[in-house]
């Protein structure tokens, strides 16, 4: 079990996890942070924002004795900033709850931190549970105007430092979509100014799930135009039309 709210030990590295009905898959996340964290050498909490949940996801994330938020807005943004306002770590982490971590990923952050030339960064070994033409041919047409728009930036999965984290404003609040893109883009920018490097963790790898693909058909982005003009207007992912269909309304999970 985690570090509970109930503790006073000193944290180093809070995991925050933002969940809409995740109980398919909130257990898996859980259960990879436990892996993980056993050859992390510092306390590690885990902080699960709730979002509007209906499930056993509140009953499960509270099994594994992690901390817990309710944050009810349609902004993912908010629902994560949420998320690191309870947090009491020194390090911070953000990861999906259908995302699960190799075992030597909190050692890879620990050991790159510790080292005081990352400011953070993101990870560049993410592997799907199945790849297809379709599913590669969405991920291309969302993935290359923001690499256009942010430059050389990594996500998937953030690490940082809290105080970086709070310099930088945390994510923009404003954008409803994209907002991964734009903190990684601020982040790599505020190290720049302190002479650290962006990292991207390509030693560990990050899973995830193809559930929107599962539901929606692997060609299914296709059939919703708005949802990549959402990605592709200016980057500044403030559509809600398009934010709604992509994150925020029932996702079949």
């Amino acid at each position: 079990m985690f570090i509970g709210t109930d503790s006073s030990e000193m944290i180093k590295l809070s995991v925050i996890i933002p969940v809409h009905n995740e109980e398919k898959y909130i257990a898996g996340c859980l259960d990879s942070i436990q892996e993980a964290a056993k050859t992390f050498t510092g306390t590690i909490e885990v902080v699960v924002v709730l979002n509007r949940c209906e499930d056993r996801t509140e009953e499960i994330a509270r099994s594994y004795n992690c901390v817990i938020v309710r944050e009810d807005t349609k902004n993912l943004s908010v629902i994560r900033n949420a998320g690191v306002k309870a947090a009491r770590g020194e390090w911070i982490v953000s990861i999906d709850a259908d995302s699960r971590m190799a075992a030597n990923m909190l050692s890879e952050v620990e050991r790159l931190l510790s080292g005081g030339q990352m400011i953070g960064g993101g990870v560049g070994a993410i592997r799907m549970e199945r790849v297809s033409l379709g599913i590669i041919c969405s991920l291309l047409v969302v993935l290359l105007p923001l690499m256009l728009k942010y430059g050389n930036i990594s996500v998937g999965m953030f690490w940082c430092r809290r105080e970086d984290f709070l310099a930088i404003g945390g994510f923009n609040e404003q954008m409803l979509m994209t907002e991964d893109a734009d903190f990684a883009k601020r982040l790599k920018k505020h190290g720049q100014k302190k002479g650290q490097k962006f990292g991207t963790i390509r030693t560990a790898k990050l899973f995830t799930s193809t559930r929107k693909f599962d539901t929606h058909g692997d060609w299914g982005l296709f059939k919703n135009p708005g949802i990549i003009l959402g990605y592709w207007t200016g980057g500044k992912g403030r559509s809600k039309r398009a934010a709604d269909k992509a994150y925020y309304e029932n996702q079949a999970r």
